[in-house]
């Protein structure tokens, strides 16, 4: 892009700094222009640490003309944010979810869903290896997909890896979930390392998504999961020709049962000395994934998020798709609030086709 996106936050938390990380990382691709404070401590602490406008009042905020606001806001607040801003004019990019329940999510779209204004900031389908095997199963790889297992992260951000893998689009579902409770280390939160290491009860989720004609997405997710070092997180992707498992597919092609790995082109190991970097992805002598931020030396997570607001830029400009628009974070965030019906009622949850649809 010729000139870097411009965007604003309201909101001051920890999510919003992710963003402002990302803008001073890449500042001629991404610069955050002003950023919303409630509480005089907020603003102390977002300009001692971050070079970018605070300001108090969201005539402040618009008057400095981002091409789009990322509402990070409590989930009660997101959804009567999102509606003034839309009402303002703005285009937006709302925090996931975009609303705490199936009420919520309905109410906000009949008050935005006609403007086509909102985005939601889902960024896992950005990541470099969920990327690099998205196209490997769009390349017909795996013949007709029709089974996804995810465990790796919860609720909306996982229904949205299923339905993406699966292209289940708006289908129809029925959940079925149980949990089950079990003692786990857990010594790494979003606070930090703990001391403590002795083994507390944590709980697994399990459910299935049927989505009809063969279509099935299962989930699994212990708690923390994202955190603790000692879960690992899987995938598999199962078609009629073949499966992939986290990198590696074994495939049925002619006579012969094929089996290929994606392979990564880092950088910065060893004694390159191009600086740490995930360059690009390779399946079977093609490249698959070319990450877009290479020199900046983000983390995978880092170069979803970049990369989602690069995307929402473009759509703002009129110059590119809508990356991860509000009617497929509603139904995402559908098939989560099933899934957590199901656990608690230990009963199938049936998902129909509603008003976003």
């Amino acid at each position: 892009m010729s000139q870097p996106v411009r965007f604003a936050i309201v909101g001051a938390g920890w999510r919003a700094e992710f963003f402002l990380r990302l803008a001073a990382a890449a500042p001629d691709r991404l610069e955050a222009v002003a950023l919303l404070a409630r509480s005089d401590e907020s603003a102390e602490r977002i300009e001692r640490s971050w070079d970018v406008p605070v300001v108090r009042t969201l005539d402040d905020l618009l008057a400095a003309e981002p091409e789009f606001v990322i509402a990070s806001v409590t989930w009660p607040a997101m959804p009567g944010l999102v509606t003034e801003l839309v009402e303002r004019g703005a285009h937006v990019l709302a925090e996931t979810p975009p609303a705490p329940d199936a009420a919520g999510l309905r109410s906000l779209w009949e008050a935005v869903g006609s403007s086509r204004r909102v985005q939601v900031a889902e960024q896992y389908m950005l990541m470099p290896g969920h990327a690099a095997r998205l196209e490997v199963v769009r390349s017909g790889a795996l013949g007709a997909v029709g089974g996804v297992q995810i465990s790796s992260t919860h609720l909306y951000h996982a229904t949205s890896m299923i339905r993406t893998f699966l292209d289940a689009g708006m289908a129809e579902a029925t959940v079925s979930a149980r949990t089950f409770a079990a003692p786990l280390v857990d010594p790494l939160t979003p606070a930090g390392w703990s001391d403590d290491v002795t083994p507390a009860e944590r709980t697994t989720t399990i459910a299935t998504i049927d989505f009809g004609d063969g279509r099935m997405g299962l989930y699994d997710f212990v708690d923390n999961q994202w955190w603790n070092p000692i879960l690992s997180r899987r995938i598999v992707v199962r078609g009629s020709h073949g499966e992939l498992a986290d990198d590696i597919v074994r495939r049925f092609e002619g006579t012969e049962v094929i089996t290929s790995p994606i392979t990564y082109r880092r950088t910065g190991i060893d004694l390159n000395l191009e600086g740490n970097d995930v360059v690009s992805a390779a399946f079977e002598g093609r490249v698959v994934y070319r990450n877009p931020w290479v020199g900046t030396r983000l983390s995978e997570d880092d170069i979803a998020v970049a990369s989602l607001l690069e995307q929402t830029g473009q759509w703002a400009r009129g110059d590119g798709a809508e990356p991860y628009p509000l009617a497929e974070a509603c139904q995402d965030h559908l098939l989560g609030l099933a899934i957590g019906e199901s656990a608690r009622t230990g009963t199938d949850v049936k998902v129909t086709r509603d008003v976003w649809s």
